[in-house]
């Protein structure tokens, strides 16, 4: 049986792919543990400057494995309680993608509705093929939504807008997603992977003690003050500036050369 989650390691990017393409990559199966200890050992392995996120075949991810819920196969009797604890665990994924502390980077190579939707609007930024589609999708299913899609859409639309798209369920397709700054750029179908690896790769080979602290910047600026940002922003200017990266920059900016980063 093939894996439920690939693995690729190159040039300091890890490419992880949702392998269920029989049911448009929906998160059930082991996939999402498979993902969450994929994620928790990339968030620290010194040899991974990006991760990517795409899915296998014809989309990114359909969200709920709704097929399996509809079959009439009951899952083991839990209290809600339970329930949503071992939801929680599983949505550790989210956080991850926008906590870690390195650059991640959604392929979307089709649909992105419900959950999945949500993974992609973790990541840090999202590269979209022209056939890209998002939609939360939980409206039409009766279900209020999960994997931080409401907190992530509130951040990068407004609340106004994310409340519209979680009421209506609407369907974005590529035009509508670049519109609105849900993806950084869109490119044909075709030259979807050597677009996106171009950038991780770059962003892998890129000064990884600096991307901690730009990560963690961000985090402080989205959750708190202006003073707090400022605070945060002066604490990782004098730990970076100590670097092997920063200084074998500086070299190269006297030498008029491209700097060649180590990541420490």
């Amino acid at each position: 049986m093939a894996p439920e989650l690939l693995q690729e390691r190159t040039e300091g990017v890890l490419l992880l792919t949702m392998n269920r393409p029989e049911v448009l990559n929906a998160l059930g199966g082991r996939m999402m543990w498979d993902l969450l200890e994929a994620l928790q050992g990339a968030a620290t392995d010194p040899e991974i400057g990006c991760v990517v996120l795409t899915g296998a075949g014809r989309g990114f991810s359909a969200g709920g494995d709704m097929k399996a819920r509809a079959s009439g196969a009951k899952p083991p009797p839990v209290t809600p309680e339970a329930g949503a604890d071992e939801l929680r665990s599983r949505m550790e994924c989210s956080r991850l993608l926008h906590e870690m502390p390195k650059p991640t980077i959604a392929m979307l190579n089709g649909v992105a509705a419900g959950a999945g939707m949500s993974l992609a609007l973790a990541c840090d930024m999202r590269i979209a093929g022209t056939s890209a589609r998002m939609t939360t999708a939980f409206a039409n299913m009766g279900f209020s939504g999960d994997f931080g899609g409401h907190y992530f859409l509130a951040k990068l639309l407004g609340p106004a807008k994310a409340r519209e798209l979680y009421f209506t369920s609407a369907k974005l397709d590529c035009e509508a997603l670049e519109k609105l700054g849900l993806v950084n750029r869109v490119v044909p179908d075709a030259e979807l992977r050597e677009a996106t690896m171009a950038l991780a790769t770059q962003l892998g080979r890129g000064p990884r003690v600096a991307w901690r602290y730009m990560k963690r910047n961000m985090k402080v600026a989205e959750e708190g003050t202006l003073a707090e940002a400022l605070d945060a922003e002066a604490i990782g200017m004098m730990r970076t500036r100590e670097t092997e990266d920063h200084k074998e920059a500086l070299r190269a900016f006297v030498e008029k050369r491209p700097p060649v980063f180590k990541g420490r």
